[in-house]
């Protein structure tokens, strides 16, 4: 195999850790390190010396342990076989972690377990080449972000669990609320872990975690946050658990009406016992009032005992405390001029006979037919507008009020004593009685 002049490596930044794969070199092979790498040479698994950016000769004047494990006479070009590792010092600021399923984790607040997913990213760099080497990458060719990744999961998962529950019981918060503690969690665990990836010559920076929930399908979870809803509906309304229990049974008693003492009088106490349970009630009523102290209380109509505001029967008697609903008014109705029979004003036409319902313009009774007076006030209808038909023409309109269309008005006649406007082809005046014609 052809003796190597040159080694070198320019590979991707997810490649931590590359070896060289020739091993054939000589005294005079040229080992060039690039800006944010550093290469180790190794003979017989030992490691021998670390070579920082630049260019490097393997020779007996730059690594002294040469000499002595190959044994390179004085002179000329001597080639042995050593191996060439190149490692990539450079920072790697997002290197995912996250939990790829859900971890349970006790609440310390309300002692239940809850099924958490977390996840987020840290950087990363290698600070001690030799220890890497030696402790992480072992026989492998060359080591990748994947392995990184994958050789870590247990430890950051681990550490992660017991970090989220010792924070919980330290700060006495809950699982629900600690997306409000990320940052100050976010270096609690980056402390937890750094000391293990310092064991690997490995320094991280930026540990960050980005979420941390709870499955939402979870019934555990369901039925934490319907209670702390509850919670929340009970606290703004002004009550407790207590007292809403109270509230639940006095209903169930009010629905009930007769139940308790039909009970009662069945095991022989009577019905004296019943009115005292009612009593009871009633007081307790009057009990749970005070404490709550939000609205005025309700009297019974019957009996004239106090009750809450949100009760539907006494607690004393079982009177319905509910006003009682007015019925609707009536529709306004009219009779048709054919049958005789009485239909609302809002129908079109007769529920009876089927007659069109002619409406007066002036009192809404119904018309015989859409040129003879109304048989109600007696007065003709409005004469139809040529355009659009509407009956909107009274003879002193000059424009239709539906469609603009003007009328052809004629001079009014007037009675010549009194001056009163006649209609045209009236015989007496309707004032003073004077013949006109």
């Amino acid at each position: 195999m052809a003796i190597i002049d040159v080694v070198k490596f320019d590979g991707p930044p997810t490649i931590y850790a590359w070896k060289f794969p020739n091993e054939e070199l000589s005294t005079f092979t040229q080992v060039i390190v690039n800006e944010s790498q550093e290469a180790v040479l190794f003979k017989g698994g030992q490691a021998l010396d670390v070579f920082s950016p630049g260019r490097h000769t393997l020779d007996t004047t730059n690594i002294p342990l040469l000499d002595k494990l190959i044994n390179l006479p004085f002179g000329g070009q001597s080639p042995f076989s050593a191996e060439v590792w190149f490692v990539n010092k450079a920072f790697t600021l997002d290197v995912k972690w996250g939990t790829p399923t859900p971890i349970q984790i006790q609440d310390p607040k309300y002692k239940i377990f809850l099924p958490v997913r977390s996840h987020g990213q840290f950087g990363l760099q290698i600070s001690d080449s030799r220890k890497f080497l030696t402790k992480l990458v072992g026989t492998l060719s060359v080591f990748t972000r994947e392995y990184m990744t994958q050789y870590f999961r247990g430890l950051y998962l681990t550490r992660a669990k017991d970090a989220i529950s010792s924070y919980l019981v330290k700060k006495q918060i809950t699982l629900l609320e600690i997306n409000a503690y990320l940052n100050e969690l976010s270096q609690f665990i980056g402390e937890e872990v750094k000391p293990t990836f310092d064991e690997y010559g490995i320094s991280i920076s930026n540990f960050y975690v980005t979420d941390i929930s709870t499955s939402e399908d979870d019934s555990a979870v369901k039925q934490l946050k319907a209670a702390l809803a509850k919670k929340a509906e009970m606290e703004i309304i002004g009550y407790n658990y207590t007292q809403e229990r109270s509230f639940d049974t006095l209903e169930g008693a009010a629905k009930n009406t007769g139940g308790a003492q039909a009970g009662l009088m069945g095991a022989g106490i009577g019905l004296g016992m019943g009115l005292g349970v009612g009593g009871t009630m009633g007081g307790a009523m009057g009990t749970i009032a005070q404490s709550i102290n939000t609205q005025p209380p309700v009297k019974c109509p019957k009996c004239g005992a106090d009750n809450l505001q949100m009760v539907k029967f006494c607690g004393t008697c079982g009177a319905s405390l509910v006003a009682p609903t007015q019925a609707p008014a009536p529709a306004e109705q009219v009779k048709c001029c054919s049958c005789g029979k009485s239909f609302p004003k809002t129908a079109k036409f007769c529920p009876e006979c089927g007659d069109p319902y002619l409406k007066c313009e002036f009192c809404s009774a119904d018309r015989p037919d859409t040129t003879s007076p109304c048989p109600e006030c007696g007065k003709a209808p409005l004469a139809p507008c040529p355009k659009c038909g509407a009956n909107t023409n009274n003879g002193t309109n000059k424009f239709c009020p539906d469609c603009g269309t003007p009328f052809e008005t004629k001079p009014q006649s007037k009675c010549p004593d009194c001056g009163c406007v006649v209609k045209d082809g009236a015989k007496f005046c309707p004032d003073c009685g004077k013949k006109l014609q």
